[in-house]
């Protein structure tokens, strides 16, 4: 029996009463597909999963693609480790950012799995975009609605932490850069979402970054409201799947002197609309 409970009032649900290392009836996922849709973020625990039932799960929801910076596990190559170690000071991706935000095709998801945590801290934080962009005036709506955004994987540079592994992951380091909606259509869901995120977007088409920044500064302050997020925390086997298309996520730096591991699968999307 399949079962959901709330993580906050603004999005996220645990899901209960299932086991993701095996075979999954269609009538199961269907009940899944349509929890992470109406929740933005869901969360399963004690997941004992291998590399290859990871990947079986994930493909159910979509077709797992590359990241393009690093390089995936030896023999899955669409799983990366996203590591911090003990003598480390900065968590990788540690802003509120969408995954990928810079590429022609963001990913429609992300998915987490947790290996190693620390004994204490390493949160992630979640934020709900239907809700950030539905919470601004009118006046402001209309605005963005007119308006896309540039997005620039050099913005990203200032959240990446693990250089070293970059560098020698011996993959491409060119870099992204392109424009999308502020506002965008979930293409399942037909809702309109904020899309512009701190750690990626740099200015408003046809405008200086000048002119952008300080509208820009004031959505990345209000799309991390606590009243537009939730907050999970990680156990080994915890598992969490995002939707990129209207949520954003921020892992919490707060486990220093602490070793912490996840394997992360992203998923294939579409050109924002």
């Amino acid at each position: 029996m399949i079962e959901a409970r709330r993580s906050s009032g603004a999005l996220g649900a645990e899901i209960s009463g299932v086991d993701l290392a095996r075979p999954l009836s269609s009538v199961d996922f269907g009940e899944i597909k349509r929890l992470w849709l109406e929740h933005l973020v869901i969360f399963f625990k004690d997941q004992k999963l291998n590399e290859t039932q990871y990947l079986s799960f994930a493909e159910r929801f979509g077709e797992p693609v590359e990241y393009p910076f690093l390089k995936g596990l030896e023999g899955f190559p669409k799983i990366i480790e996203v590591k911090k170690l003990e003598h480390e000071r900065v968590a990788f991706g540690g802003i509120w950012h969408s995954d990928t935000a810079y590429l022609e095709r963001p990913p429609m998801a992300s998915m987490l799995l947790a290996r190693e945590v620390p004994p204490f801290g390493g949160d992630t934080l979640f934020a709900n975009m239907y809700l950030a962009f539905n919470s601004l005036s009118p006046g402001l709506k209309k605005l963005l609605e007119s308006l896309k955004a540039v997005n620039s994987s050099t913005k990203a540079d200032a959240s990446k932490t693990r250089e070293d592994v970059i560098k020698s992951s011996g993959k491409d380091s060119k870099n992204y850069s392109t424009e999308h909606p502020v506002v965008r259509t979930h293409p399942e869901t037909g809702r309109k979402a904020l899309y512009v995120n701190s750690g990626h977007s740099v200015r408003f088409a046809g405008w200086s970054e000048a002119e952008s920044a300080p509208l820009l500064r004031f959505l990345f302050d209000w799309q991390a409201k606590p009243e537009f997020t939730c907050r999970f925390s990680w156990q080994p086997g915890s598992i969490a799947l995002w939707d990129n298309r209207c949520a954003q996520h921020n892992p919490v730096n707060d486990y220093h002197g602490y070793r912490r591991v996840m394997h992360r699968i992203t998923l294939a999307g579409d050109v924002p609309a």
